[in-house]
């Protein structure tokens, strides 16, 4: 490791210094993981074999989205699934006197 004489360097090279430290603090963890996975890579491509293959393929599952339940009065491309968060338009319809029911999609 180099010895640096702190004492001889200026505000923005020790400013400079911090950031790379904890850049490189922040990012030990990952360096470390992308060196093992190459190693036993390495090790699975010397037994003629891909790690995919030992490991298995990580699959997500992809979830559709919610289909809508309710639609806007005056805008048939806005529309919420009753999902999440009320949407503002739906909000306003409801403040107006609108009911959920009539704001929804008759299907």
């Amino acid at each position: 490791m180099a010895d640096f004489d702190l004492e001889a360097l200026s505000l923005s090279e020790l400013n400079k210094m911090q950031k790379d430290v904890a850049k490189a603090i922040s990012t030990f963890e990952d360096r470390q993981k992308a060196e093992a996975r190459a190693k036993v890579e390495a090790l699975a491509r010397d037994l003629g074999y891909s790690l995919a293959e030992l490991v298995g393929t990580e699959t997500k599952s992809s979830r559709a989205p919610a289909a809508a339940k309710y639609r806007h009065p005056e805008n048939p491309s806005l529309n919420w699934s009753g999902r999440g968060r009320k949407p503002q338009w739906f909000l306003e319809a409801l403040a107006a006197g609108k009911t959920t029911g009539d704001l929804a999609i008759n299907q």
